[in-house]
């Protein structure tokens, strides 16, 4: 697309699998299934942002642990040129209640089986995190496209 505005986005990610299950959140309005975390704030550290962004969206707390896999891409959203940057930890959940977001960009959290992952309308992180965490869902076949 030429001339397009460019912008760049950084999120972070985690990984939480406890007893066989992944925790996800939907995003708002729609089917789709998504690794708790979100962007940045202007000057936060991405590990800061990533503890906020699963209390913000799920109400729990978490303790991060090793750094998975920073990711890059690049596409076309309604006019602009987004670049995201994706930084995915693995996570231990430590506390708190398990709830849904209210007015932000999910509207559902919840405790996914592994083996029911497959199935959902999810974003390709999911996968990748899942990979990058060494964590084979079942029914996940390396390569499957999300749908």
């Amino acid at each position: 697309m030429t001339g397009a505005e460019q912008r760049q986005r950084v999120g972070a990610y985690v990984v939480c699998v406890r007893e066989g299950s992944l925790l996800l959140v939907r995003f708002t309005g729609s089917r789709r299934w998504a690794l708790p975390g979100g962007g940045l704030d202007h000057g936060e550290d991405p590990r800061d942002a990533a503890v906020r962004e699963v209390a913000e969206e799920t109400g729990l707390d978490v303790a991060l642990g090793p750094l998975l896999d920073v990711g890059s891409r690049v596409w076309d959203d309604r006019g602009h040129r987004l670049h995201m940057i994706s930084i995915l930890f693995s996570g231990e959940i430590t506390g708190g209640t398990l709830r849904h977001e209210v007015g932000g960009s999910s509207d559902h959290a919840a405790w996914v089986p592994l083996a029911d992952v497959e199935g959902l309308d999810r974003s390709r992180m999911i996968d990748v995190g899942l990979a990058a965490a060494g964590i084979g869902a079942a029914g996940i076949r390396p390569g499957a496209p999300p749908r």
